[in-house]
């Protein structure tokens, strides 16, 4: 397949070699220009970038949000594809792309994303997971949200397109729970900066929530062991989020004391 799309690929990344290429391959055929802003890799991944012909530019790390927004920046097609570098367009998404585009009957489509988890494509676990990722350049798309969970957001119509973006996230268990970690401690902090206050009851109920949500209601046991471990996963990312919300009050509180008292 080989049918150039008025369509720019952005993209941010940070060490990705072992996924871009994978990546990279998805949209070839399809993708006019691709643009990825890095963040000082120390591995191939700009080589790579730079060996399928994409647009390269390096920059100091400013967050997710700041700088998913430069690479947007840097887009020049009439339409954009935004994509992590860990994410792979399937057959039957590449074709809904085509055609949104050349029909253009919408400023913006959202996309679901199925998740590749320890070995196996995921058929309930963390579905539906729909996120607006195509959208055309005059809509002044604008990206926002809580770090490290960007969001693409624009005021005109959108639809859904049909077809999945497969996430290969997380590479093991172990890789799995050092991320939850740290995206539990950075969202917890952007959830601070925005004025989101601790209360107990968040930290009480809500983990609960969330495994009910995802392992019943969202018939994650029928993933098996794999739709166990993710959903308390998620118990598990809702309760350190939450107390790293309250560490960081306590902390600030503490802070405010000591100045008070010199």
């Amino acid at each position: 397949m080989d049918e150039r799309l008025p369509l720019s690929v952005s993209l941010i990344s940070y060490n990705e070699e072992e996924n871009l290429a994978r990546t990279l391959d998805s949209i070839m055929g399809i993708a006019s220009e691709i643009i990825v802003v890095d963040s000082h890799s120390t591995d191939k991944t700009r080589e790579i970038a730079t060996a399928y012909g994409s647009n390269v530019y390096v920059e100091n790390w400013k967050g997710f949000i700041e700088q998913k927004k430069s690479a947007l920046e840097k887009c020049t097609q009439e339409w954009i594809l935004c994509l992590d570098c860990d994410e792979v367009v399937s057959e039957g998404l590449k074709y809904s792309i085509i055609d949104a585009v050349m029909r253009n009957k919408y400023s913006g489509y959202s996309i679901n994303r199925r998740t590749f988890y320890l070995g196996k494509l995921l058929k309930y676990s963390w579905q539906p997971d729909y996120n607006l990722r195509l959208v055309k350049k005059s809509s002044n798309p604008v990206w926002g949200g809580y770090e490290p969970h960007a969001s693409l957001d624009i005021r005109e119509e959108t639809a859904k397109l049909k077809g999945d973006l497969i996430h290969y996230t997380y590479s093991s268990f172990n890789d799995h729970l050092e991320k939850l970690l740290d995206y539990a401690k950075t969202v917890s902090e952007s959830y601070y900066k925005k004025g989101k206050k601790f209360r107990l009851y968040n930290l009480i109920l809500n983990p609960f929530f969330a495994f009910i949500k995802k392992y019943i209601l969202k018939l994650g046991f029928l993933d098996g062991s794999r739709g166990f471990i993710t959903s308390s996963s998620s118990f598990i990312y809702v309760f350190l989020k939450y107390s790293f919300l309250w560490e960081r009050e306590r902390l600030e509180e503490e802070e405010r004391a000591i100045k008070k008292d010199l």
